[in-house]
């Protein structure tokens, strides 16, 4: 029993001092009512939160963990994948040290830690819950890993990471993605938004400017057509001007393929279009009364609202 004892205050001790370690970098970022949120000073002069807590572009402040408030502005903000990035100057506070999200597994215990002004940081305790592939988030994001835990993202800890018993940062906590669990922003998906908040202030995604649902073949044309897959993408609306409506695609069009791929959920579509594709011309393949049909594109930018 004393063995035990003291195994439970050895771990108890590591996650006290994984939470002063990992909170040495966190801040608490002053951008909306009320209420501030947490962020992660995530490499020098530069801490990131989430965009979803950013409801001011001026006058944002940030404390820092010695008490002191600090100016910041703004350098971009993504609502796709929830993220946003302040500029701070730098030699405030050390950086946090990331982690690798690949190495956690269901049932490894994890905290999330935030600020909220003066006086250290908090703290809840859990466990990971769930790990996956890449998805693509309500919001319209791409996320690099699917990382969820049963940790209670309490009101002022989005922008918060979420931290191993060592110390390491392994993304940033968000309430905005997925209820009721906690869905952590993966480390991948974070350096790859704040290399390109910091370059641009946003994240450039391609765009066509068409509604589309999934639509069933019919077995007969499919055959005659020579379809290799049961399904397309009828367009339902094509905006006015838009890349599609340049390229002379209709409503009611079926989309078959796009730059070579085969398309059967708007999600695949999203998944071609991303930054790297603006400005160039796709090929694509479409059905229009009864025939296959070949057409190109010129892939847009799409509007930022």
């Amino acid at each position: 029993m004393t063995t035990e004892r003291n195994s439970l205050a050895a771990l108890s001790d590591q996650l006290a001092d994984a939470v002063d370690q990992a909170g040495a970098a966190l801040v608490a970022v002053h951008a909306r009512p009320r209420l501030p949120s947490t962020g992660v000073h995530w490499q020098p002069g530069v801490v990131v939160t989430t965009e979803g807590t950013i409801k001011r572009e001026d006058g944002i402040t940030v404390t820092l963990p010695d008490g002191s408030s600090a100016p910041a502005t703004l350098a971009g903000k993504d609502r796709g994948t929830d993220l946003a990035v302040l500029r701070i100057a730098a030699g405030a506070l050390p950086v946090a040290r990331q982690g690798d999200p690949s190495t956690l597994r269901p049932g490894h215990l994890v905290l999330a830690l935030a600020r909220f002004g003066q006086g250290g940081p908090r703290a809840a305790f859990g466990a990971v819950s769930a790990t996956g592939g890449r998805w693509r988030c309500w919001k319209g994001g791409e996320i690099d890993r699917w990382l969820q835990s049963d940790v209670a993202i309490y009101p002022g800890f989005g922008g918060g990471p979420l931290v191993d018993a060592s110390a390491n940062v392994h993304g940033i906590n968000s309430g905005g993605l997925s209820r009721p669990l906690a869905t952590t922003i993966p480390v991948e998906t974070v350096n790859r938004v704040v290399a390109q908040l910091l370059q641009r202030g946003y994240v450039a995604r391609g765009w066509l400017g068409a509604a589309m649902q999934p639509v069933a073949f019919d077995p007969a044309m499919r055959q005659r057509l020579g379809l290799k897959h049961e399904r397309g993408l009828v367009i339902l609306l094509v905006e006015p001007e838009a890349p599609a409506a340049l390229a002379g695609i209709l409503v009611g069009d079926v989309l078959v393929t796009l730059a070579g791929k085969s398309v059967e959920h708007p999600e695949q579509v999203l998944d071609i279009l991303t930054g790297d594709v603006v400005g160039k011309s796709l090929k694509l393949e479409l059905v229009r009364g009864g025939k296959l049909m070949p057409a190109e594109v010129l892939i847009g930018e799409r509007p930022r609202r």
